[in-house]
């Protein structure tokens, strides 16, 4: 499998307009949490299967991205990165959007797609974004007018 991308940009609309790697991991973090509470609720070990990962960060990438190593076998990882880009509005106005970029090494498994593909959802939703897939359809998770 091809390294894929996945990108949940921040538009005008959406709940803020800027992101930190800190606040991404948070959101996994709480991602993390709220599964596991599902789990004891219906006694299964849910957070296991829900979130089979470490975050793990290198000194290289502090500030700009990290990634999830996996703790199964049926999964290898799956990465995080902020970035900005230039965008040209409708009315021709430009301004600089900030990106959250997924990324699926080429080493991952169709189980890691599946996860990145939840996580994914999961942060848009969360940030009201608007979720450029893998599979390169967008899903808008903003007010739209």
């Amino acid at each position: 499998m091809m390294a894929e991308n996945a990108f949940i940009k921040l538009v005008p609309s959406s709940a803020q307009q800027t992101i930190t790697v800190e606040e991404v991991k948070e959101l996994l973090n709480y991602y993390k949490d709220i599964t596991s509470k599902t789990g004891n609720q219906v006694d299964w070990e849910y957070g296991d299967s829900a979130f089979p990962y470490e975050i793990k960060e290198k000194s290289e990438g502090k500030g700009k991205w990290f990634y999830l190593q996996s703790t199964n076998e049926r999964y290898y990882a799956i990465l995080f990165g902020i970035d900005q880009e230039m965008v040209h509005d409708e009315d021709g106005t430009e301004r600089i959007q900030t990106y959250i970029q997924v990324t699926l090494p080429e080493q991952s498994t169709f189980g890691d797609k599946g996860k990145a593909n939840e996580f994914c959802k999961f942060l848009a939703k969360k940030l009201k974004g608007e979720l450029h897939l893998f599979n390169e359809r967008i899903m808008y998770y903003y007010p739209r007018k």
